[in-house]
């Protein structure tokens, strides 16, 4: 098992054509590529889908703290 509490890891995804970096935690990092997988899309369409709901909320997250959240809720489904 990797360090569970490894420091958030930058990377960099594109989104409609535009690049931006984010931070997210090694074990984010996985739960995500596995979400992508699962939905048969690339991580990048995944943040973009993810990205696109966290706009429409009323009060809306960073995108980091976005993917977190829909990480989570989708474990529980």
């Amino acid at each position: 098992m990797p360090d569970l509490y490894h420091p958030p890891i930058k990377r960099s995804v594109e989104i409609a054509g535009h690049k931006t970096s984010i931070s997210l935690e090694p074990v984010f990092w996985d739960m995500l590529k596995q979400a992508a997988q699962r939905h048969a899309v690339p991580l990048n369409a995944l943040v973009a889908r993810i990205d696109a709901a966290r706009l429409e909320a009323d009060t809306p997250p960073g995108l980091a703290s976005a993917i977190r959240v829909w990480l989570v809720m989708a474990e529980k489904d």
